[in-house]
């Protein structure tokens, strides 16, 4: 699990301590979490799949997560495709197609409510107190917004992003204007719960009580 955090810890940079209490530590409960609705199943584990390559398509998933957004939350989409490598086997989730730019911009007190509203469902816990619930369920392993994020693979936490150490850093860049999502493979594929409304195979459901913190952490 810890090698797994090794690598989305390569695109950010945690906040000194004195900066830290300005992010939440966990999320509550949030009022008609779609998770609930498959508290009866096992649950996925919390994962992280780095992208390598780039493709000619989106996943299925990407863009089943876009049809829903578009039914479900306040804003628009900004795509999913974008061939970006950082190396010779590293790249953006938007290269493998696995990730959806959300428009929401924080200097809209309207868009910023509702981006918040749609971070806390994916990150907030069930009904039966699993932290992270939706984000699990949907495979979405990679959120970031307004200078913030998360990676699957540990607590519910939003760290800082370390695109924004230069106080230059556009709103595109820092993701003020938008909303980023990237999907695991299984969710990239609509493997996961959330799709099949089925339980996960057993090698990828979460093997903690219900009512504990994810492994490891930020």
């Amino acid at each position: 699990m810890r090698r797994l955090l090794a690598l989305p810890f390569l695109l950010f940079l945690l906040l000194p301590a004195a900066g830290r209490a300005a992010y939440p530590s966990t999320f509550g409960p949030v009022a008609a979490n779609p998770a609930d609705a498959l508290a009866g199943l096992p649950i996925e584990r919390f994962s992280y799949d780095p992208a390598t390559h780039c493709v000619k398509r989106p996943t299925a998933g990407a863009l089943a997560l876009q049809t829903w957004l578009g039914r479900h939350e306040r804003g628009v989409s900004w795509g999913i495709m974008r061939c970006e490598m950082w190396g010779k086997r590293s790249a953006s989730l938007h290269a493998e197609g696995r990730a959806v730019d959300w428009h929401l911009d924080v200097h809209d007190p309207t868009d910023a409510r509702a981006a918040k509203h749609l971070i806390s469902e994916l990150l907030a816990p069930d009904s039966d107190g699993r932290p992270a619930a939706l984000a699990r369920r949907m495979g979405v392993q990679e959120i970031i917004f307004d200078c913030r994020a998360w990676f699957g693979g540990g607590q519910p936490a939003l760290t800082h992003y370390s695109a924004c150490t230069s106080p230059k850093v556009d709103d595109t860049t820092a993701h003020r204007n938008h909303v980023h999502l990237g999907l695991s493979r299984r969710g990239a594929a609509k493997r996961t719960s959330f799709w099949t409304r089925q339980a996960p195979p057993l090698a990828v459901q979460d093997a903690l009580d219900p009512a504990n913190e994810p492994p490891g952490g930020f």
